[in-house]
């Protein structure tokens, strides 16, 4: 051990008294019948008189957040995953021997405790011990004063004593799960089927994106990690399964912000016979569905400022949310007026955009960001959207859309391309993008345009980030507060 805190040299020593005294510090043995909630939801509403007498006995198990000493008696808070409860430690109670035990005990251990149900003076639920138990010795001392620091790396980096000591972050991942959860039952009540697809691929598709990239010794080929599972997915639609979805974990080569994990997970669903038309009802439907469940009702609170799901959310196309953000369309209006603008907000590496590609750039840089309550941005230019349908009405533009809240992309979906001649010339005009310099262009994928020959059935698919969404249900304004193990610089 290289750490020499006073404290933690402190509770080595105990450590060794206690295996002296032939306690095993570190039990496995232990079973626990009830959580502290369960006694809440039993007794919480009971008074002192009706408590007096109670013999429902609890055996739960926890981790000690606090100690209060009275010589022959102590109160410890016992939290556990259901929350925290009080238990009263009696030497009269316990026994001679499990009292002199308790003495060795600390902040941070893990015990089992075996008891009836009581009221203190105070009127506090607690479990009155007849039975105590080391199971874990703590020997780390936990952080003092979590709430105070400032050094958020830190909580992110030991997420272990940050989930102990901060009760809101575990509030966050249980909300998380939740929203993953109600995913789940919304498309598997709607006949979808949840798969799996490589998240290892011999060619980064399905998005614009850099891919990590590793090596496979025993093929002796390189691999990357999935940028998107969504050309796997519609190969599923050529096989029959009309509705899929999966619930998957994205790698992306690229920068990391408050909006940005190299990994993170999206949930991808593909519906044969339906249009980007339907899957923006869906959107609405599902995503407001889970807000009303998790938040009570369609508004939340985020970042100080209420955000409304109630359906129908506005539609934008994106030369109207340049224009509602202040720019002129005069400046939108043919590719010199488009270069002038996108070079005047900063927009670099122009000259191998086309008019669609730079009214994107323009639109990232001058009116993402202002667009706060839910949006469907739709009509994508065909330039940037090289999975999508063309627009019958107008075949530069795409059956697209993206949803937009608080100023960020949450989601993804379009009307799927299923001409597979259309496709092939649509991957090679990537190809001239990417010897031009563009490093997000899509790659040729010639397995993928032969499942397409087969015929792939009319459908629309769509992506939504869990991270984002997460965010705006728990008011978080980092990618990393909602990401348990984010990822993060070599620790000095």
């Amino acid at each position: 051990m290289k750490e020499t805190s006073e404290l933690f040299q402190a509770r080595l020593a105990k450590l060794e008294q206690l295996r002296q005294k032939g306690v095993n510090p570190y039990a496995n043995d232990f079973n626990v019948t009830h959580t502290t909630d369960d006694v809440k939801r039993h007794h919480g509403q009971k008074t002192r008189e009706e408590l007096e007498g109670c013999k429902d006995a609890y055996v739960i198990a926890g981790r000690i957040m606090a100690i209060r000493s009275f010589g022959k008696a102590a109160f410890v808070a016992l939290q556990d995953r259901a929350g925290r409860l009080q238990a009263l430690i009696q030497k009269d109670a316990v026994g001679e021997a499990s009292y002199e035990l308790f003495k060795l005990l600390d902040v941070g251990d893990i015990v089992g405790v075996a008891g009836t149900p009581m009221r203190t003076r105070t009127d506090e639920l607690t479990i009155a011990a007849t039975a105590l138990r080391l199971l874990t010795k703590n020997i780390r001392p936990l952080p003092e004063k979590w709430h105070g620091l400032t050094d958020m790396e830190t909580r992110y980096r030991q997420r272990y004593a940050d989930l102990i000591v901060n009760p809101d972050v575990v509030k966050v991942f249980r909300t998380r799960s939740r929203i993953v959860r109600l995913i789940r039952d919304y498309l598997d009540r709607r006949d979808f089927m949840e798969v799996e697809t490589p998240m290892l691929q011999p060619i980064a598709g399905g998005a614009l994106a850099r891919p990590f990239v590793t090596h496979h010794n025993a093929l002796d080929m390189d691999l990357y990690l999935r940028i998107a599972p969504e050309l796997y997915l519609k190969r599923l639609l050529v096989g029959g399964l009309e509705r899929v979805y999966e619930i998957n974990r994205n790698f992306r080569n690229e920068g990391i912000s408050v909006r940005h994990n190299p990994e993170f997970t999206m949930l991808e669903f593909y519906w044969a016979y339906a249009t980007y038309q339907d899957l923006i009802t869906l959107s609405e439907e599902m995503i407001g569905g889970i807000v009303k469940e998790v938040c009570g009702s369609y508004q939340v609170s985020y970042q100080g400022q209420v955000l409304d799901f109630t359906p129908p959310w506005e539609r934008l196309t994106p030369a109207q949310a340049v224009v509602k953000a202040g720019i002129p369309e005069s400046d939108l209006q043919g590719k010199a007026a488009l270069l002038a603008t996108a070079k005047r907000l900063g927009v670099e590496n122009t000259e191998a955009m086309g008019e669609g590609k730079l009214l994107m750039e323009i639109f990232d840089k001058a009116a993402e960001e202002k667009l706060i309550q839910p949006t469907f941005l739709v009509d994508f230019p065909l330039e940037v959207s090289p999975l999508a349908r063309k627009k019958e009405s107008d075949p530069t533009l795409t059956d697209r859309f993206e949803i937009i809240v608080a100023g960020r992309e949450i989601g993804n979906a379009f009307s799927e391309l299923n001409d597979p001649l259309d496709q092939e010339q649509r991957f090679q005009d990537q190809l001239k993008a990417r010897e031009a310099g563009d490093q997000e262009a899509h790659g040729m994928d010639e397995d993928y345009l032969r499942a397409l020959q087969y015929g792939m059935p009319p459908a629309a698919g769509e992506g939504i980030g869990i991270d984002r969404l997460a965010m705006l249900l728990t008011d978080s304004d980092s990618i990393r507060d909602v990401i348990l193990f984010p990822q993060l610089r070599k620790e000095q």
